[in-house]
């Protein structure tokens, strides 16, 4: 996020939206925010290398995600599908880190993640529609318009909860995690009740509040499965 805020501090000095942000407020300097991003950078590949070989030799390959996806509005109007990558990881690195090996079933949750991240990024995006028209800045929203946008979000959250099921599926988790990924679908549904194409204004309860139950709520149906199972 720091770095983000970092390679972004032009823009977000531009858009009325962001303008309040620490840096382009001055608030925070940009030597403080390049300093905490190397320390904390550092202390990263230093964590990685206590826990195990795979996850060391990983982790700048997660550093390198991570920093790209702050590149790519100014390139393409998929850069939604980067950051839901650079969360994605997430689950696949938990894994390695716990257990300094990789299995492949594990990339049905970072698919999920991907696909669930860059949808509601798509719905938040639209918030910064004219902006990025007028800046220049790649999105979905500033391609397809607000309408279409929304549509792309929604099969991408279907996508979301297909890979959740095939998850649920190859680990072998029972009907609870099942429910769960029900749960999540209805969730989902329920988000994107809250946009409109012509009303923008329950973006941030969609984007925090829903996705913030979804993840917690989905950790909690996957754990009571697993103590059930046991």
């Amino acid at each position: 996020m720091a770095f983000n805020r970092l390679v972004d501090a032009d823009i977000d000095a531009e858009n009325p939206r962001t303008k309040i942000r620490a840096l382009p407020a001055g608030k925070l300097s940009k030597q403080f925010v390049l300093g905490f991003v190397v320390v904390t950078s550092a202390i990263l590949i230093f964590a990685a290398w206590e826990l195990n070989p795979l996850a060391f030799y990983l982790s700048p390959v997660a550093l390198a995600i991570v920093f790209f996806y702050s590149f790519t509005k100014r390139f393409t109007r998929w850069a939604h599908v980067v950051l839901g990558l650079a969360m994605g990881i997430a689950p696949a690195a938990a894994w390695i880190a716990v257990r300094g090996t990789f299995d492949p079933r594990i990339l049905l949750l970072t698919g999920a993640v991907v696909f669930w991240g860059a949808g509601f990024d798509i719905l938040y995006s639209c918030q910064d529609f004219e902006f990025d028209h007028s800046f220049g800045v790649y999105s979905i929203p500033r391609a397809f318009g607000i309408r279409s946008a929304l549509v792309i979000a929604r099969m991408f959250h279907v996508i979301t909860v297909a890979l959740l099921a095939g998850m649920v599926a190859a680990f072998g988790l029972g009907k609870i995690a099942m429910v769960g990924v029900g749960i999540v679908a209805l969730l989902l549904v329920y988000e994107h009740s809250l946009v409109k194409h012509d009303d923008l204004s329950r973006v941030n309860a969609a984007f925090f509040t829903m996705n913030g139950l979804i993840s917690m709520g989905f950790l909690f149906f996957i754990a009571a499965d697993v103590m059930v199972g046991k």
